[in-house]
């Protein structure tokens, strides 16, 4: 593992790209070089591109306000030159994303997509790194496929799955039969603010296209194993969700519902979730929560604005744990969804493929 990986933001314009931004800001392994957009960002300053769409609570990193926007789709070879990986959150069609992914892996640029483009490619791992850090070696078999020395694509999961997923990972030992999940989920998941979406002041919309679809199915890719060439789905458990969006800022809340074949105790469960801890926690990642699982007693938590910073925004909060009429439990969920949910959870697996060699 190197000492300073020089890395590149595309799609850094966006709401995920400046979050990248202001976590990437002190990080002591990782220094932005490049950043990169659509062609009209393209030759202006991070700065002058952005103007008054700076979208996050602190100031844009006094580092990167003079770094000249390169055009992430015509500059990839020199962008690739200059780093050792890049981030990408960019907002174009899925076939176009797919192909632009492609391309920095085969110019020998490993990509950490915030993106649901590849998420179900059979050789590229989405990776929770607390849960499935092992997927990583799948990426062997993909730079062969790719014919690259060092490029690859490694994705992390839709930013709603990663508040109940954690919670229901270190339960599958019992056998967890069927789930059914409704996240409520927060305007920034769209690249919101209320500013720029008063019409979900006071509001709440039960519809968000594709995510339903993703929250049924990722959970299978995350929990799937590695067979030849490919990540092969778990074949169960049955997962139904319904995704609303509701008006908080940030934080994806689920109410969760779970069957086991062999139901565990209340005491169990949560002595599970106090002890739970991963590869980020054993090798002491930079954004690694130290307590992965936060379970909060009172009756009205977790929160949404209390908690969904706990532990830079890299925890997952859980409350609300008890015996259900139809399901053997219920619990309810929060993460941040840009943080644990998006750039934080892509920058957690960054890192977590940089202590695995991956990036050398």
């Amino acid at each position: 593992m190197k000492e300073k990986y020089n890395v590149g933001i595309i799609g850094a314009t966006g709401m995920v790209g400046q979050r990248f931004a202001t976590l990437l800001e002190n990080h002591p392994w990782f220094h932005v070089v490049a950043l990169a957009a659509s062609p009209r960002s393209a030759g202006k300053t991070y700065k002058e591109a952005v103007g008054s769409r700076w979208l996050m609570d602190t100031p844009m990193p006094k580092s990167m306000e003079d770094i000249v926007i390169m055009d992430a789709t015509a500059d990839v070879d020199k962008i690739a030159s200059m780093v050792d990986f890049v981030f990408c959150a960019v907002d174009m069609k899925k076939d176009e994303i797919k192909a632009l992914e492609e391309r920095y892996a085969k110019a020998e640029c490993p990509v950490m997509s915030n993106n649901s483009a590849n998420r179900f490619t059979p050789d590229v791992p989405m990776i929770i790194p607390e849960v499935n850090a092992d997927h990583a070696a799948i990426i062997d078999a993909q730079k062969k496929r790719l014919g690259t020395k060092r490029g690859f694509i490694s994705v992390k999961s839709n930013c709603s799955i990663q508040s109940y997923v954690p919670a229901l990972s270190p339960l599958r030992k019992f056998g967890i039969k069927n789930i059914l999940a409704c996240t409520y989920q927060a305007i920034s998941g769209a690249g919101k603010t209320f500013e720029t979406w008063p019409e979900m002041v006071d509001n709440l919309i039960p519809y968000i296209g594709g995510e339903e679809e993703k929250s049924e199915q990722e959970p299978l890719k995350v929990w799937g194993h590695i067979e030849g060439n490919e990540i092969v789905k778990a074949q169960s458990p049955l997962i139904t969700t319904q995704c609303l969006r509701v008006p908080v800022s940030n934080g994806h809340f689920a109410a969760v519902f779970v069957n086991f074949e062999n139901k565990p105790s209340m005491d169990e469960i949560k002595k599970i979730w106090a002890e739970y801890a991963g590869e980020p926690q054993a090798l002491k990642l930079p954004s690694a929560p130290k307590q992965f699982i936060h379970y909060f007693e009172e009756d009205n938590m977790p929160q949404a604005k209390l908690h969904r910073n706990l532990e830079g925004g890299m925890a997952v909060s859980v409350g609300r744990l008890r015996p259900d009429t139809m399901f053997d439990y219920k619990f309810v969920c929060l993460s941040h969804n840009t943080l644990r949910g998006a750039a934080g959870g892509a920058v957690e697996m960054a890192e977590l493929l940089a202590a695995k060699g991956y990036l050398d």
